[in-house]
This record gives structure tokens, sequence and C-alpha cells, in this order.
């Protein structure tokens, strides 16, 4: 049985009680035929139609909720029930799929814009973007992928990405860089891919950028620095030389009586140049090899206390912190010590000031500081500048080599003036050891035991 028959014939029993009552007394009673008739059209007729107006009152409320429903379905929001009021029950179903589909209408026009703002954004980057599906063919791809494959959209959606010569992306490693020769470029490649979802289906995300131009110029920069340092060292060694050599020329060519004097002096000056110069080459190597850290324990408060025992010209005060162990290159990480605070004592003998070096643990991290009453930083811009110095006969490698030491432990070194009083403050933030706590781990479970045992 249909809803719609069941709904009338409800509303066909309501009525029926006094219906037939009135039925079973009019056609016992001494009525005449005509009237007994009459009276029955009278009580049948209004009977049966009032149940068919309450059918098609509640089928038509049901059926404009039903096509409101579908619309929405369908993404038209652009229908809306009339007689919506609080008053009814009914219309306070209206006006709620009325305020559904205004919710619905907006947030349909939000993500329009907002696909439309992606879709815009794609199209612009600079970076090739391929999505591909669970089977690894090709959904989607932007103008500049299109570019990279030599093809477009329309002849590339829908392939497999071994027709693609995309198949080695969606192996190994997420996150790399590699050499490749695609049909669009040829260069250096990094890549990138991600696992996403879409109507409950995993899909990959594949992000390739090209390298070749970024590293290009990083590289003709570094070589523009390089020559600019390299030159100006020539320069200062090969000026004098080349001015003593003419004068020994001259010497040599007109022999006065005390020209054995000034050649000594002029082949002094040569070779103190020539010294310096080779100094220059060796510490340029030595900042161009420096090797990987070779990691083992390493107790901080020996370590800091050792470096300062190396200091005669001053002493330097030790703030101690707490008992911590890293994993580091002990030499390596002396040296970067070593370099910080000589740069400190050289800094403090110009005031007559102090040098204090401390550490502290920093969340996950160990902090060693180093700090002086120097006249402080004149210029923070240049202090990691290969080969820049402001000591006479310095080489200009200490705070680049510390800081290649720093990066190379997975650290950070960091050198500013103090916020309170005159000089600077080195910083040296280094990931504490895995270890660290393991090593006094044992020692407080070894603690705990008796009590657990007495207990």
């Amino acid at each position: 049985m249909s809803f719609q028959q069941w709904l009338f014939l409800m509303g066909l029993a309501c009525g029926l009680p006094g219906s037939a009552i009135a039925l079973i007394l009019l056609w016992t009673g001494d009525v005449e035929a005509k009237v007994q008739w009459t009276l029955t059209l009278l009580i049948v007729l209004p009977w049966v139609g009032l149940s068919l107006s309450l059918r098609h009152r509640v089928i038509y409320s049901l059926q404009t909720l039903a096509n409101l429903i579908g619309a929405l379905r369908e993404g038209d929001y652009s229908l809306r029930a009339r007689g919506a009021h609080r008053a009814d029950v009914l219309g306070e179903v209206f006006r709620e799929v009325n305020a559904l589909a205004d919710a619905l209408r907006e947030g349909r026009l939000e993500a329009v814009e907002a696909t439309q703002l992606l879709r815009k954004v794609m199209e612009e980057i600079d970076v090739a973007i391929f999505a591909f599906d669970g089977h690894h063919r090709l959904k989607l791809v932007n103008r500049t992928g299109e570019r990279l494959l030599g093809r477009s959209s329309q002849q590339v959606l829908g392939r497999t990405a071994d027709e693609l010569g995309l198949a080695e992306c969606l192996r190994g490693e997420p996150i790399r860089t590699f050499q490749r020769a695609f049909p669009g470029g040829v260069g250096r490649w990094e890549q990138r891919r991600r696992t996403f979802w879409e109507q409950g289906r995993p899909h990959q995300l594949l992000v390739l950028t090209d390298l070749s131009r970024t590293l290009r110029e990083e590289e003709r920069q570094a070589w523009k620095r390089l020559l600019r340092v390299l030159g100006h060292e020539l320069n200062n060694s090969l000026a004098p030389i080349k001015s003593m050599a003419a004068t020994l020329r001259t010497l040599l060519m007109r022999r006065p009586s005390d020209w054995e004097e000034d050649a000594q002096r002029g082949l002094t000056v040569i070779a103190s140049r020539a010294e310096a110069l080779s100094r220059f080459v060796e510490a340029y190597t030595r900042l161009a090899r420096l090797p990987r850290p070779r990691r083992q324990p390493v107790d901080v408060e020996a370590l800091i206390r050792r470096i300062v025992a190396l200091e005669t010209r001053l002493p330097v005060a030790i703030v101690r912190g707490p008992q911590l162990h890293i994993e580091a290159d002990r030499d390596q990480l002396e040296q970067l010590l070593i370099n910080l605070v000589r740069n400190a004592v050289d800094a403090a003998l110009e005031t007559n000031g102090g040098v204090r070096i401390g550490w502290r643990k920093s969340g996950h991290c160990l902090d060693i500081w180093i700090e002086d009453d120097g006249p402080g930083l004149a210029s923070a811009e240049n202090l990691f500048v290969p080969f820049y110095t402001t000591k006479p006969g310095g080489t200009g490698i200490g705070l680049v080599l510390s800081q290649q030491i720093a990066e190379a432990h997975g650290g950070q070194l960091t050198l500013q003036n103090r916020t309170t009083g005159c000089g600077c403050v080195a910083t040296l933030r280094l990931p504490l050891a895995r270890t660290d706590d393991a090593v006094h781990e044992p020692q407080d479970r070894a603690a705990r035991a008796p009590r657990r045992r007495n207990r």
C-alpha cells in the first residue's frame, strides 16, 4: 500500500464513526426515501471530499519538499518554498530548507571562487604540477607541466606515467633531486610527491621544480664573490711585489753604493707578501675541505673547561650549567669554540673587559654562549663573509669555518651585540644527543629500584 492510499484511508477512518452512526440512524428511522438519499449524499460526499483534500494537502507539501531537496542535490539553489512560517510546523521545515539552500549557495560560490583562484595560481606558478590516480593515469596538469612534457593537456590527460616518462618520479623517495632531460627542458630538478584522496581513492600529487636557473644564478653570485675576494687579496699581495721587483731591477741597473741594503729590504717585502698569499691560499683550501663530523659522546662541561684552559691571555669565567652530553665531533667543536673564545678575548683586551662562557638547556637543544665586554659589533652583515676581516693579519675564515662546523652538526651559530652593556654575545645552538637522557636514566632506575622492592 502506498503512502497516498494509506493517508486517504486514514482520513476515511477518522470520519467513519460519525458518518456510520448518522447513516444508521437515517436509514433505520421513519424518513422518506428521497430524504434518506439526499442526506446520505450530504454525509458521504463531504466525508470522502475532506479525506481527499487531506491527502492532497499532505502529498502536495511533501512533493514540494522533495522537489526542493532534489534541486539542492542537483546544485540548483534558486528554488524557494513559500509559506514558511514559524507558527506552522511544516512552514518551519520549509524555512530550514530555504536556509540550507542559502548556506549551500554561499558555500558553492566560495568554492567556485577558491577553485578559480587555485587554477589561476596553478597556471601562473613556475612549477610543474601533476596529479595521478591510483592506476598512475594523469588527471590534472598545469601550464608549466604541459611545457615540460612538450604537449597540451588534451594530449596528456588520461595517459599513464610510463607513457609520459614520469614513472620514476612516482617511485622511490618522495622528496629528492635528480638530473633529467624532459621534452621541454633539461637540468636539475627537485621532486616532491604527496598522496591525497578524492572520492575515497588515493591519488598522487607530483611537483617538479627546475633548480637549474636558481643554481646557475647562485653559482654565478658565488663566483662573483669569490673572484672579488681573490682579486682583492691577489692585488694586495702582487702590487707591492710588482713595485719591489721594479725597484730591485732599477737598483741592479744603477748599482748605487747602498744597493745591497735596499735590495735586502725589497726581498724581505716580497717574501712577506708571498708568505701572506700562501697563507691565504692555505686558508681557502682549509675552508673548502672541511670533513664530515665524526660524532661521539662529548661531556659539555669537560669540553668547555678544556677550551678555557687553552686561553692564557685573559682569565675566562665559566658560568656552569646542567650536566649534559652531546653527540659531536670533539675536534671540530673544540676548533669552533677556540675561535669564538679567541675573538671574545681579542675584543675584551681592547677595552680591558672580561669574558664569560656558559651553557644551558633550551628545549631539546644545548646553547653554549660566550659573552665579552668589548666594543661590540660594528657591522653584522659581513660576519660570515669568507675572507672578510677587520683584524690586522686576520684570514677572515674563523667565523665562516665555525658556522660550517655548527651547521654540519645540525646547529646554528649567531653573534649579536649585548642588550645590556657593551660587548658581544656569541651563541652556539646544538641538538642534544638522544643518549643524554639514557645516560642518566639507568642511574635513576637504579636509585628507584630499592624503593620499589622495599614497598
